[in-house]
């Protein structure tokens, strides 16, 4: 099975943060949320937003972004941008990958996305509009290197109906 992390990069929004913690936990993925943030852990409506899945999360914190890539050497790192010319979908996830989002304002650093360029990848989208949502956008993600591994070791079947 895949290690699936999802990295977010100084994320400003708790309801975007207490969601895409959700998707983390719903899909076994590790959370990495490296600081400043534009909230404190402790805010209601990010717990709100991640409802009760809390205690399913895997979650590490950083002071800034060198931290993360020393404590976390390894593996495929791809960085999701609007500036990417690779689609997300164009690219294989295996083994341990790491999926990292910017600021909900900003994105990624320039300087970052330039280093990495050719592990930069974007969502396609109409014309000029700006992005989607951070956390529409990390479920897009996660799911897509979910699928390439055929959902290896999730829950695939469900039941209309309760037996009786």
């Amino acid at each position: 099975m895949n290690r699936i992390n999802i990295v977010l990069h100084e994320p400003e929004i708790p309801q975007n943060t207490g969601n895409i913690s959700r998707t983390c936990a719903v899909t076994g993925a590790s959370l990495h949320l490296i600081r400043p943030f534009g909230f404190e852990i402790s805010d209601r409506t990010l717990k709100r937003a991640g409802l009760d899945y809390w205690q399913y999360l895997d979650v590490h914190y950083y002071d800034d972004i060198e931290q993360f890539f020393e404590q976390n050497p390894d593996g495929r790192y791809y960085y999701f941008t609007t500036k990417a010319k690779r689609r997300y979908t164009d690219v294989k996830y295996d083994g341990k990958v790491y999926l990292i989002f910017g600021k909900e304002t900003k994105g990624l650093p320039e300087g970052l996305l330039l280093a990495h360029e050719d592990r930069c990848v974007r969502i396609p989208m109409m014309g000029s509009l700006r992005s989607l949502n951070l956390s529409n956008s990390v479920a897009i993600g996660v799911y897509e290197a979910l699928r390439q591994c055929d959902f290896d070791g999730m829950n695939t079947a469900g039941k209309l109906f309760a037996e009786d």
